[in-house]
């Protein structure tokens, strides 16, 4: 057994085996879907828009990643928000691996931190429910029905791209 573990240029553990849509690892060698660069700084809606073609493309786990990046980039007021998005994209990408329970927690989580953060005292929203464009209420109310339904006994694993939210709030882009 080969116990190298892939490395970055900082000896921070990798794993730089390719990876389909959904973020499964395939072996070494295989074609596979390019990977989200990590620590990319974006505006928030370089963020949202990146996050909504990843999304459309049925491509979750990859989405996660880029809200996870704003997430750690972010101001620290928004932390719960771009933790909340990320939550969801992974619950989709788990929904959609077949793991619908550990999805429809995740889902639930992430809807968890986004309705928190939009609740948040003394925070000037855009208009009610809605930051950086992103309509939060929908958001929460998609993640908690799609939560029922992957969590319903007997629920098998759903196609990501046709669950995918719509992030921004008005008609698609």
């Amino acid at each position: 057994m080969d116990t190298k573990r892939d490395r970055d240029p900082e000896g921070r553990a990798r794993n730089a085996r390719p990876r389909d849509g959904l973020g499964r690892p395939l072996p070494y060698g295989s074609p596979g879907v390019e990977r989200q660069p990590e620590g990319v700084v974006r505006s928030p809606a370089e963020t949202v828009r990146e996050a909504q073609r990843l999304l459309d493309a049925g491509m979750p786990f990859h989405a996660h990643e880029v809200f996870e990046d704003a997430w750690k980039s972010g101001p620290e007021e928004e932390t719960a928000l771009w933790r909340g998005l990320a939550q969801l994209a992974v619950g989709l990408t788990h929904s959609a691996r077949g793991n619908t329970a550990g999805g429809a927690r995740l889902l639930r989580r992430g809807a968890g931190w986004i309705e928190g953060y939009a609740h948040i005292e003394g925070y000037a929203h855009e208009e009610p429910g809605s930051v950086h464009g992103l309509d939060l209420d929908a958001l929460v109310r998609w993640a908690r029905e799609l939560a029922g339904r992957v969590g319903a006994p007997g629920a098998g694993p759903v196609d990501a791209g046709a669950e995918a939210p719509r992030l921004a709030a008005g008609p698609a882009t």
